[in-house]
């Protein structure tokens, strides 16, 4: 009973089908997120310094109060430049959206194992689909939780990464000094892991009802007369 058992046929049902999608969108999640790198960039001019580029780098984690801008010639603006550090840290939002995918993923693969190797345990041992239901729903409010806070992190990188820093520069506002914004990154592949993150609340919201229909709150007791343990009644 406990012997391993590979049989791809669970794939064409929709517990394992969509628990497939789900390892896979799940490494969408911190395949776009997790490796995101950019640059913000402002042109500085001073005195007989004119349109000198400074950049600051920022990635994932996205610990944007350790990153800063830093003039590329010591001396420019007569030695007034000064360093200035971006707003925010967004890393515990961040590493919590990418590390529940991660944890997913690995949840995921251990599931497909046993969908596609131990199904006769999964079926005859109650526990097992109940403790996967469980699992199931909690995970559906983690990606909801975890996606929405996620998305409102994005919304203060882009800001705290845009336009607005030029004015909050201390040393773009010394007599006769100026600064431009000039561009930043593209954030696509952050956008789309918003979108991998609602997905994947869905194909979870969605796999929820077929994971209860293994379980015995769905399936009907040995004791019932529709079990199949006892004949039909028949008419006199």
């Amino acid at each position: 009973m406990n012997d391993f058992h590979l049989d791809f046929s669970p794939l064409k049902e929709p517990l394992a089908f969509i628990k497939l999608l789900e390892w896979l969108f799940s490494v969408c999640v911190f395949a776009t997120c997790g490796t995101y790198k950019g640059e913000t960039t402002v042109l500085v001019s001073c005195g007989e310094h004119v349109n000198r580029t400074v950049t600051a780098d920022f990635a994932y984690p996205f610990r944007l109060n350790e990153v800063k801008f830093t003039s590329p010639d010591p001396t420019q603006c007569a030695g007034t430049w000064t360093d200035f550090y971006l707003v925010g840290n967004f890393s515990t939002t961040a590493q919590f959206f990418v590390t529940w995918a991660v944890l997913i993923f690995l949840y995921c693969l251990a599931a497909l194992v046993l969908y596609l190797g131990y199904m006769h345990l999964y079926q005859n041992i109650s526990a097992i689909p109940m403790l996967d239901y469980v699992f199931t729903l909690c995970a559906t409010f983690l990606w909801l939780v975890s996606t929405v806070a996620w998305a409102k992190a994005l919304v203060d990188i882009k800001v705290s990464t845009g336009p607005r820093i030029v004015g909050e520069m201390s040393s773009c506002k010394l007599p006769g000094s100026s600064c431009v914004f000039v561009s930043v990154s593209s954030m696509r592949s952050l956008n789309v892991s918003v979108v991998f993150g609602l997905v994947n609340f869905f194909l979870w919201g969605g796999n929820a009802w077929f994971v209860h229909k293994e379980t015995s709150l769905h399936k009907p007791n040995g004791n019932s007369p529709n079990s199949g343990l006892y004949p039909p009644a028949s008419g006199i």
